[in-house]
């Protein structure tokens, strides 16, 4: 599993700009959305790494973190309720974003159900 030292807030910042870019297209809303959530520094240091990671790295890296922190259900519930905000960011919420959504909150959850 890939193993990182972030903060809550990277992990959160990670998770936000996968979902933005699970469809190869990161708005200029979303990034505003998600920079409103997170430190602008902790934005361009999670954003450059996310940039390098191919899938199977982020997920790794996801469920890793979700674990270390001990996520809760209603934790990762907000985590989902901002990957929300940031898909509506755009004005739309498009079928790819709820496939995207749904393939997230199940992984998300499975973090939490191992716990």
């Amino acid at each position: 599993m890939e193993q990182t030292d972030w903060t809550r807030e990277e992990l959160k910042a990670y998770l936000l700009l996968y979902a933005a870019n699970a469809n190869y297209i990161e708005t200029e809303e979303e990034k505003e959305t998600i920079l409103a959530m997170v430190n602008p520094e902790t934005f361009k240091r999670i954003h450059r790494e996310l940039a390098k990671d191919n899938d199977y790295q982020s997920i790794q890296k996801i469920q890793y973190n979700l674990q270390r922190f001990h996520y809760s259900l209603d934790g990762v519930d907000q985590l989902l309720k901002d990957i929300e905000r940031v898909f509506n960011a755009k004005g739309e919420y498009s079928e790819v974003d709820e496939t995207i959504r749904l393939a997230l909150k199940r992984l998300l959850h499975a973090c939490v159900e191992v716990n």
